[in-house]
């Protein structure tokens, strides 16, 4: 090696970087595509909808990644190795959105309030930094564990079903409903002296419904779930590294040979497509979702501030002021290109981190090729048709598994924290965690709120976030402490 080149540029020849490259994609994949999936599945979109928005993640998970670990003028680009992807922080806001708004105009507004926080996201990077005083370790971790927390209720009902629609816990019995229609004929005929059926009368869903948590589905999402386990307890190396895309290999593979997973969309899907910009028309800029996209954004932002200054530490390669600026504000920008390219707000996937750690590979070109591979699975349709059609089971098994991670990554940050010789931390993470948990146990509590709150206050996560942030402020001040942040960051990273 020589003296010269630090560890972070070194270029390796071109087989060790698609290799190292591809075992980068294959670290972040099943995590880099749940969530247009998630939030595709919450707008009720069409299947080649969804694969479209899988196409166009894979995409722009390999555009941003190449602007970060490659650069891009003196703004834009860490240059260390950071792999780019979907952040979960987001999830939960979109699919109240989703849920608020369905079809194409939720995603219109969903793209606009993504946009509109990847521009202003631009403009405070700078500020960012000088923002670490108000999330300290007890702040993040408590975040990130109320993230896991609400994201485990998607992976919950992946595996038995939504409690709205076809697989509700119930439906309307059908002699319930023959009855009804009868009655309303009856009352309809000419001389009936039977009064008109009342307008918007309906019945409520009073039977089981026989597709919720069907044993075939709680089957084969318990075999996607051992499956991976097995792999990541004795697999060694690469293959443990990516036990959770094996366990969905497996769960898709069994699901097809019950039936239960066709291959009819991936057969009409093109070979080769181009990823477009703004497929579901111009996006619909509302103030409020901005802020609150925004506020998800600081949140992210502050995250990855933490995995920079302890990438910086890993490489040997101290990130400075300015080069944090740049990290920053590639979040921004990638969320804004996000937007405008059909998908979702972007920062550095920590497990990619870990994996820096993990193989002692240093070079940032290794993430290049990475970022270029993405580019290339984000244009072969037939890829992203083949994602969509795995059933929601088969991703309910490892949905446990990676929101799971989730909150685990939460609670070693918390270990970390001085809860012996400082009782107000554990009042800011149980309150925190107490009021993140009210959307998701109690999801009408906003009934008689403006409804112009609503979009605010039905995140938990953003509830928590406001609420760790000046519960903290209030009862330990605000002392900045970036060694602290810089060690929360390797501990989450631990494997």
């Amino acid at each position: 090696m020589s003296q010269t080149i630090h560890p972070v540029d070194e270029r390796l020849p071109s087989g060790q970087l698609a290799a190292l490259g591809l075992q980068h994609v294959l670290v972040m994949y099943a995590g880099a595509v749940a969530v247009p999936l998630i939030v595709g599945r919450a707008l009720k979109l069409s299947p080649e909808q969804v694969a479209m928005l899988i196409s166009a993640d894979l995409f722009c998970c390999g555009l941003v990644t190449l602007i970060q670990s490659l650069g891009a003028t003196q703004w834009f680009g860490i240059r260390l190795p950071v792999m780019m992807g979907v952040t979960f922080a987001s999830v939960a806001p979109m699919v109240s959105m989703a849920n608020a708004t369905p079809g194409a105009a939720g995603a219109q507004l969903i793209f606009g309030a993504i946009m509109g926080a990847g521009a202003i996201s631009i403009l405070i990077a700078p500020l960012i930094s000088r923002m670490l005083r108000f999330f300290p370790p007890v702040v993040t971790g408590t975040i990130i564990a109320v993230i896991g927390i609400s994201l485990m209720r998607i992976g919950i009902n992946w595996i038995f079903g939504n409690p709205f629609g076809p697989t509700a816990p119930s439906v309307v019995n059908p002699e319930h409903a023959k009855w009804l229609a009868d009655a309303a004929a009856a009352a309809a005929a000419p001389g009936a002296t039977l009064p008109a059926v009342p307008k918007g009368l309906a019945l409520v869903p009073s039977v089981p419904n026989p597709k919720y948590a069907d044993l075939t589905g709680i089957g084969i999402a318990a075999l996607v779930l051992v499956s991976i386990l097995v792999i990541a307890r004795y697999a060694k190396g690469f293959l443990s590294n990516i036990s959770v895309l094996l366990g969905i290999v497996i769960g898709g593979a069994v699901a097809a040979a019950v039936g239960m997973m066709n291959f009819d969309k991936v057969g009409k899907a093109a070979w080769f497509d181009v990823v477009l910009p703004l497929q579901f028309g111009p996006p619909v800029f509302d103030p409020v979702l901005i802020l609150t996209m925004t506020l998800v954004m600081i949140v992210v932002m502050i995250e990855s501030t933490g995995m920079f200054l302890a990438l910086g530490e890993m490489t040997g390669k101290p990130v400075d002021r300015a080069a944090l600026t740049r990290g920053l504000r590639t979040d921004g920008l990638g969320t804004l290109i996000g937007g405008f390219f059909n998908t979702f707000p972007y920062t550095s996937f920590s497990q990619n981190v870990g994996l820096v750690a993990v193989t002692g590979v240093r070079s940032r070109f290794v993430c290049v090729a990475g970022g270029i591979i993405l580019v290339v699975l984000g244009v072969l349709p037939k890829m992203a048709a083949l994602i969509e059609s795995l059933p929601t089971v088969v991703l309910g098994g490892a949905g446990l598994v990676m929101f799971g991670m989730v909150a685990a990554t939460g609670i070693r940050i918390l270990s970390g924290v001085d809860f012996k010789n400082n009782r107000f931390n554990a009042l800011v993470v149980a309150i925190s965690i107490g009021i993140g948990m009210i959307p998701l146990i109690a999801p009408n509590f906003k009934q008689w709120m403006p409804h112009g709150l609503h979009p605010l206050i039905e995140s938990g996560i953003l509830l928590a976030s406001l609420s760790a942030v000046l519960l903290n402020l209030f009862l330990n001040g605000a002392k900045e402490d970036t060694d602290a942040i810089k060690q929360a960051a390797m501990q989450a990273e631990a494997h």
